[in-house]
């Protein structure tokens, strides 16, 4: 029997070069992941190469454009990967390009000309001699990893095939099939911090800040900067339901046909919030934190969008929407006519400075069995098609594509905050009660 203090075994395994690929937004902890699973692999006598820029350099590729080392993709040996688990930014860079941008059901992927972005990937990573990807990103990363790999599958049976094993990130904690992404919570203490900065500039000048945080799809990250940060009121997508909901016709660009879209109705919201200020001036509390979601931005009526941006993925540009800055003044005419008095209220946006803070003991601990976890799904378990997940007490398992992708419109399922949970539920205990 091997004593407890010896580390694995070399397995064996046809992986002789892998790559690891970051994609969307950086998250603390990115390099614990990149750097635990590069070495992981080294350690087995693979060679691992960083691709950089997420797809962004591969999506182009030509063959009489070869690939450049140092330029499009680092050798992540034991000297480049030293001291680096702790370290922030992200080693390799990130990108939002999606090579499956034109890929939304499965028969789209037996069009040459919509495939043709996942097939310079392909190719690209072929010319490297890669045998397996790790990808690291967001819930738009999984999707284009799962279509990668379906791309793969409609090869012909003697055609190379990399197995493609993705590791969850986002400081949004919005994933299915794993409780934490790494980050989260390094980013949730981040913006607690400015929160709780902010309250003591609010009480010193007797005023309010309306804080936009980052949370496209979900309320995990404003919920938990809300609670630690100990905001008055914190509002997330999972809130904009009954009374705050409504609805509006809208002509849709592509088709010319009148659909109807779900909004939030802005002055019910904006009236919950001064309802909240005027309950904490009751107690002699003129100043507060309002902290509302980014994703609230999604249900803004029309008039309020026009002219924002989409990325490759479909999303509106929220930072150009300034959210937090529309609500805050939308809020201090509200108060102004309900009270006759004039408060300042100011709007602003927390998240960019959260994305690359040092990361936290516990985020680094997760990255590590994640990144861990990808190369023992590809040499121990030979897996192809999963997310590494944990568990427990950080314990590893895989969740098939199949799983988290729908398998028609190949989009990811969001994870929200279930309303009247016990998360939920903490934020409503702990927030100003307008009824006091």
């Amino acid at each position: 029997m091997a004593s407890t203090l010896s580390g694995p075994p070399k397995a064996s395994t046809p992986i002789q070069r892998a790559a690891i690929l970051f994609a969307g937004g950086p998250a603390p902890s990115a390099n614990a992941v990149i750097s635990t699973c590069a070495v992981s692999f080294v350690r087995n006598g693979t060679q691992v190469l960083g691709i950089k820029h997420g797809y962004s350099n591969l999506i182009d590729y030509t063959p009489d454009k070869p690939l450049v080392e140092g330029r499009d993709y680092i050798n992540l040996d034991h000297k480049a990967l030293q001291r680096t688990r702790n370290s922030q930014g992200i080693l390799i860079g990130t990108a939002r390009s999606n090579p499956g941008k034109s890929i939304s059901e499965p028969k789209h992927l037996d069009d040459p000309e919509r495939s043709a972005p996942l097939r310079r990937v392909y190719e690209a990573l072929c010319s490297l001699e890669v045998d397996a990807l790790v990808s690291i990103g967001g819930d738009d990363t999984l999707k284009t990893a799962n279509k990668f790999k379906m791309f793969q599958d409609r090869l012909p049976p003697d055609a190379k095939r990399l197995p493609v094993v993705h590791l969850p990130k986002t400081i949004d904690n919005d994933y299915h099939g794993i409780d934490f992404t790494f980050g989260f919570f390094t980013a949730v203490d981040t913006l607690a911090s400015e929160i709780r900065n902010l309250l003591y500039d609010a009480e010193a000048g007797q005023a309010y800040f309306l804080a936009e945080t980052m949370g496209r799809s979900a309320g995990w990250l404003a919920y938990g900067a809300a609670i630690a940060g100990e905001a008055s009121l914190v509002i997330s997508v999972e809130d904009i339901i009954g009374e705050y909901r409504g609805e509006e016709s809208v002509t849709n660009p592509k088709t010319g046909k009148v659909e109807v879209r779900e909004i939030m109705k802005v002055d019910r919201l904006v009236d919950r919030i001064v309802q909240t200020m005027l309950a904490r001036e009751r107690v002699g509390k003129n100043y507060g934190v309002i902290v509302v979601a980014e994703g609230v931005a999604e249900f803004l009526p029309m008039k309020y969008l026009e002219g924002i941006q989409r990325d490759d993925h479909g999303h509106i540009a929220i930072s150009q929407v300034a959210l937090g800055r529309m609500l805050a003044g939308f809020v201090a005419e509200a108060y102004e006519k309900a009270t006759g008095n004039k408060r300042k209220v100011n709007g602003l946006q927390l998240g960019y400075e959260a994305r690359c803070a040092a990361p936290s003991a516990f985020d680094v601990m997760l990255g590590s069995q994640l990144g861990v976890g990808a190369y023992r799904a590809l040499v121990e378990q030979k897996l192809n098609g999963v997310m590494v997940s944990v568990a427990g007490q950080l314990e590893l398992h895989y969740e098939p594509f199949e799983n988290l992708v729908d398998p028609d419109t190949l989009v990811t399922k969001v994870r929200y905050i279930e309303p009247d949970s016990d998360f939920h539920n903490l934020a409503r205990f702990l927030e100003t009660d307008v009824n006091q």
